[in-house]
């Protein structure tokens, strides 16, 4: 805070009157309003990755030379991880939405409206290799969003399904996906809590630095069918009548006919990627704004099923169909689950042992049974398979990373030297009547060897001994217990 009061300082020339922090929402951006003498503002931002700034700097003055309202950029500091930013006020769309304020179909009008000009004129002329995490949605960025859903969202809830049939599926649907054609600027983030609206109700736009080239079709899913909007079929279809039109205006639209066919495949994959999201978010990172979006989504997906668009993938729509329910579907909640375990007793009590994988960038887990101890042990010193680009949207609990991690040797010898500690240790705590053990897995992302390493650890002491363990993969919001 003290840099970012610094950057304010340099460009004001003088100290803020009044600082503001405002809330974060799914980033771990850190946002504050700087008030002067005369109580106008401005909006300072810390980012956490120079790369991710350096994106949104980019293209925030490219759409201002664009005319398209965003924001200015007003100074950047040295080191390209703080920035301040023209005030663009405090009236999001979101808001009037959720209090579905009598001027809101006008605001909806305009937003969707201004939706095409952004991803028509906005890719004109960008620099794509600029675009961050990627300059093109592509096969990676499909599958990322898919193994998010499957990771974050279906595993946890516990679903049943063939892991290898829902594969499959995946690669069909990524290969229809990627027919469609993707030469406009994608917002990817295109919601209601992303617009903001002027004192005449004009929408400017926030958050986009995830942007990148592809289809049309996604930011309108992500607008329309976003779950706490909660619009219905009547207002979905006449937005998009508005948003044909608008575009029309801008370039040669595919027949309607077809575009709101392919609008409705790309509807499906936005669904399954924002219900990974609010997985992840919700419940291992405990946002209420997340948590409280999984029903509507849920429902929207309940909708989307009568469709018929999952028909082509019949694994998925197995799995989806079990998962409609809201009340049936609550992925395992980390601090939940971690709450529930046994406390220390007197002598006599069942163990359970918790085996936890993390990142060390997010902390070591905390020991909420109330007994301390255990161990934490360091799996950075071997070989990373994250470094490397078939693994990097995989995790420990698939195939390819064990194969990876096994034939490299190195997780092997550094286990050899963990089994006999934790054995002695269970030993002993089994013989005094304790209750509560925990081991942690700590690497640099809390994806590949520290999940491999408490997923075998975990299993090996089970069978060993018949404890109760809890496998708790804190990153991937996924717990087991075993």
């Amino acid at each position: 805070m003290e840099l970012l009061k610094t950057l304010y300082r340099t460009w004001s020339g003088a100290d803020a009157r009044d600082i503001e922090p405002l809330t974060q929402a799914g980033s771990n951006r850190q946002y504050v309003r700087f008030f002067n003498r005369q109580g106008q503002s401005v909006i300072g931002v810390r980012g956490t990755s120079r790369e991710e700034n350096q994106a949104f700097l980019y293209l925030t003055r490219h759409f201002r030379e664009k005319h398209l309202p965003v924001a200015e950029v007003l100074a950047v500091s040295d080191d390209g991880m703080r920035y301040l930013l023209s005030d663009l006020g405090t009236r999001s769309l979101h808001e009037q939405i959720k209090s579905r304020t009598p001027e809101l179909p006008l605001l909806l009008e305009r937003t969707i409206r201004l939706l095409p000009h952004i991803q028509i004129e906005g890719a004109e002329g960008l620099d794509w290799t600029v675009c961050y995490p990627k300059p093109t949605f592509d096969r990676e960025s499909i599958f990322f969003d898919l193994n998010y859903f499957k990771y974050c969202f279906l595993k946890p809830s516990g679903a049943d399904f063939n892991e290898s049939r829902l594969e499959q599926d995946f690669c069909r649907l990524a290969d229809a996906l990627l027919q469609l054609p993707a030469n406009a600027f994608m917002y990817r983030d295109f919601q209601s809590r992303n617009v903001m609206l002027s004192p005449d109700g004009q929408p400017l736009l926030i958050d986009y630095q995830g942007g990148r080239r592809g289809p049309l079709h996604y930011d309108l899913a992500s607008f329309l069918w976003q779950a706490s909007a909660g619009f219905t079929n009547e207002e979905r279809q006449h937005l998009i009548s508005v948003y044909y039109n608008e575009l029309a205006t801008l370039t040669t639209p595919p027949l309607r006919e077809t575009f709101e066919r392919e609008l409705q495949l790309v509807v499906a994959f936005r669904l399954l990627q924002v219900l990974g999201a609010y997985g992840y978010r919700g419940y291992f990172e405990r946002k209420p704004y997340f948590i409280e979006s999984i029903p509507p989504a849920l429902r929207n997906l309940a909708e989307l099923l009568q469709t018929g668009v999952f028909a082509p993938y019949p694994e998925l729509q197995q799995v989806l169909t079990e998962l409609k329910s809201p009340e049936q579907t609550k992925p395992s909640e980390p601090t939940a689950a971690q709450e529930n375990l046994p406390q220390p007793t007197s002598a006599g009590g069942k163990l359970t042992v918790r085996v936890n994988s993390f990142s060390f960038k997010k902390g070591i887990p905390a020991d909420e049974s109330g007994n301390g101890g255990g161990y934490v042990f360091d799996c950075r010193s071997t070989h990373n398979p994250g470094r490397y680009e078939p693994f990097k949207q995989l995790t420990g609990l698939d195939q390819p990373v064990v194969d990876f991690l096994e034939r490299d040797g190195e997780i092997l010898s550094f286990l050899d030297h963990v089994y006999p500690l934790v054995s002695h240790h269970v030993e002993r705590f089994l013989q005094r009547g304790f209750t509560s053990l925990m081991i942690s897995f700590g690497c640099t992302g809390g994806q590949h060897r520290s999940v491999y390493c408490a997923e075998h650890v975990g299993r090996y002491l089970h069978k060993k001994y018949g404890v109760d363990v809890i496998i708790n993969h804190r990153e991937q919001g996924i717990t087991t217990q075993l």
